[in-house]
């Protein structure tokens, strides 16, 4: 599997005498190739959302519990996630489940299945669809060589993650402050970029667009979640349909605090 591997990414990477449509192209495939391999456990997730229809031994939330943990297993001794990276997706998980925890006794949505393994009417698999986040993040850091440009000062991002984190919770009871939260946003970012290297081709973007175009295919692959009943909103119980634009916002925000804890325990771990 790894000559494999390595054979798709010497095909893909750049050489002399292309054209420059061939050669954007290949860098173009090359980032797709790449993207996917960081999506590995989110993958796994659908599929087995999908899988999950079929299985009838077991309720559908605690097979996708045990699947989920033995994939986690798998990429941790396989060495496609490190210990650190493990602790990451774990301090996900539980920061997760403590949302799905407040948003399904809100009435947010809800988990109308049987499940052996289940708290406060929450499903344990629910943690994953955060961790899962996670661990595309910290793929991504890996496989793309990520490195911020201009990476905002601790205490802006403690404040920006924090806000965030507690309007999930706060704009059940009082008014949902996320639009007031984007100014700041703008301008603790402003000057943030992000630099990826594609296979020997390095690139970057603002950090603002990272963030959004994450959230926007995070959002579609939510739509594409509740259609295979994964859970439902309340506007769903009569029907699927796809989930509401609103929610972009929310995903974009979740991604932004999300890359604020990697980013931060990653300069931890290199000590900077």
């Amino acid at each position: 599997m790894n000559k494999l591997h390595y054979a798709i990414l010497n095909h893909l990477s750049p050489k002399a005498g292309r054209s420059i449509f061939s050669a954007r192209l290949i860098e173009l495939l090359a980032f797709t190739y790449k993207q996917a391999l960081c999506c590995l456990f989110p993958i796994f997730v659908f599929l087995m959302l999908a899988t999950s229809h079929y299985v009838t031994i077991i309720p559908r939330y605690d097979f996708m519990l045990i699947t989920c943990l033995g994939m986690q297993i798998y990429m941790y001794k396989s060495g496609l996630e490190s210990k650190h990276e493990v602790l990451v997706i774990l301090v996900f998980h539980l920061l997760g489940l403590v949302m799905e925890l407040h948003k399904v006794n809100v009435g947010s949505w809800s988990y109308p299945e049987f499940a052996y393994v289940k708290i406060g009417n929450v499903p344990l698999y629910s943690g994953f669809m955060y961790a899962s986040v996670a661990s595309y993040i910290c793929q991504s850091w890996t496989r793309m060589k990520l490195n911020m440009i201009n990476w905002p000062k601790l205490p802006w991002t403690i404040l920006v993650g924090s806000l965030i984190y507690f309007n999930f919770f706060t704009n059940a009871y009082v008014q949902d402050i996320r639009w007031f939260i984007v100014p700041i946003l703008l301008f603790v970012f402003r000057k943030n970029w992000v630099e990826f290297n594609n296979n020997g081709v390095v690139r970057k973007m603002p950090m603002l667009v990272s963030f959004f175009l994450i959230g926007f295919f995070i959002w579609l692959a939510e739509s594409i979640a509740t259609f295979l009943g994964a859970w439902k909103y309340t506007y769903q119980h009569a029907g699927w349909e796809m989930v509401h634009w609103q929610k972009l916002s929310s995903w974009a925000l979740l991604v932004i605090v999300s890359v604020i804890i990697v980013a931060q325990l990653k300069n931890i771990k290199y000590g900077k």
